[in-house]
């Protein structure tokens, strides 16, 4: 996937990433009008489809809330790129099939508007606009496999229930 870098900063947390006055709702596409409303007011505005999230340390920390990956997945954002993830953001966005990405270097390295490209199957981040490449341990087993599938559910429905 490849697209823009809309950066951000360190510890961005799930109430930043939908804030908590627009979760009286689970629509995907409602959720996705208020993606990271409250880091940066105008991502709805400025973001595309396929463009990529870059983000330092600790991204999806807070609440536990699954509306975060929701909207950022609704939105049309192709990958999420951080130098680490929440554990509960990291497993909220296995679960919907939203991939993500730890890779530090070119997280850190990352500017805003820079036209950046992930192969989550290979493993490697190339920041076109910096002529950079990095390289991330892909994702193995069955967090490859759900995230490939869609989300965990379609992954049960693939690979556990009788009959698809």
């Amino acid at each position: 996937m490849r697209g823009t870098c809309r950066k951000f900063g360190d510890s961005i947390n799930t109430d930043e990433i939908i804030p908590a006055r627009y979760l009286n709702t689970t629509d995907p596409q409602t959720l996705a009008k208020h993606c990271m409303e409250d880091a940066d007011p105008d991502f709805v505005k400025n973001a595309s489809a396929g463009d990529i999230i870059v983000a330092g340390r600790n991204f999806g920390c807070g609440s536990s809330r699954e509306h975060a990956p929701i909207a950022i997945q609704a939105f049309g954002i192709g990958c999420v790129v951080a130098e680490s993830f929440a554990r509960i953001f990291f497993r909220n966005a296995v679960n919907i099939g939203l991939p993500i990405v730890e890779c530090p270097e070119a997280a850190r390295e990352a500017n805003d508007g820079d036209d950046v490209e992930v192969d989550i199957d290979s493993g490697f981040v190339v920041n076109h606009t910096q002529d950079t490449r990095y390289e991330f341990k892909p994702f193995e087993g069955d967090v490859r496999d759900i995230i490939e599938a869609g989300g965990l559910i379609p992954f049960v429905k693939d690979n556990l229930m009788p009959g698809g």
